[in-house]
């Protein structure tokens, strides 16, 4: 895995423009809007747990997995701080157990650098872990801007729609940017919304 997807060493410098210290404002809008549904959730990298967090605070019941442990350490603190229950887990998406089905899957900017690692391998996790019906709010980086070291990954509509287009039909996709902690950096994102295809 190159430097830039190694993120037991970013944490360690502290190489974490995605950590905004807030939650995610496409999630914070889906939620608000009625768009996420159901009781369980699961999100896929999860970090210092905000997010996370975020979910159990408007009553779901919340399992987050990040491959390293020190922004879980940060995550579970925050977690008893906010006085709610969430399923912290070092985790390898791609191979572990994760339970579920769940009824709501999140990711912010999981899908764009595993889907390089391994595309094939993690749309078979996405499956293990949803059922029809299920809910998916993937963020990743977009292609209508150029990618960069300090960036995301990106990825173009065209990828997106034929890679999720298997399992998912996509409710919505729009362009957003999304939130760091490097001031004016905002890298160029998709959000999309999908659901897991209902058996006909």
């Amino acid at each position: 895995m190159s430097e830039r997807f190694d993120f037991t060493e970013r944490y360690a410098k502290g190489d974490t423009p995605w950590d905004s210290g807030r939650p995610s404002t496409e999630l914070l809008g889906a939620l608000d809007g009625g768009k996420l549904k159901g009781k369980t959730a699961l999100e896929i990298g999860c970090g210092t747990g905000l997010n996370a967090i975020e979910l159990a605070t408007r009553g779901f019941r919340v399992t987050a997995v990040d491959p390293v442990e020190q922004p879980l350490k940060i995550a579970r603190a925050r977690a008893r701080d906010a006085k709610v229950t969430v399923d912290f887990r070092v985790a390898d998406f791609l191979k572990d157990d994760l339970g579920g089905p769940y009824d709501v899957l999140f990711d912010r900017g999981v899908y764009h650098v595993l889907r390089r690692i391994d595309l094939e391998g993690f749309q078979k996790a996405i499956e293990r872990v949803t059922r029809p019906g299920s809910l998916w709010l993937s963020l990743s980086g977009n292609a209508n801007e150029k990618e960069s070291e300090e960036g995301p990954p990106v990825v173009t509509e065209e990828e997106i729609r034929a890679e999720l287009s298997p399992l998912f039909d996509i409710l919505d996709l729009h362009e957003f940017r999304f939130d760091t902690n490097k001031g004016d950096f905002r890298p160029l994102a998709w959000s999309v919304l999908a659901q897991r295809k209902k058996l006909t």
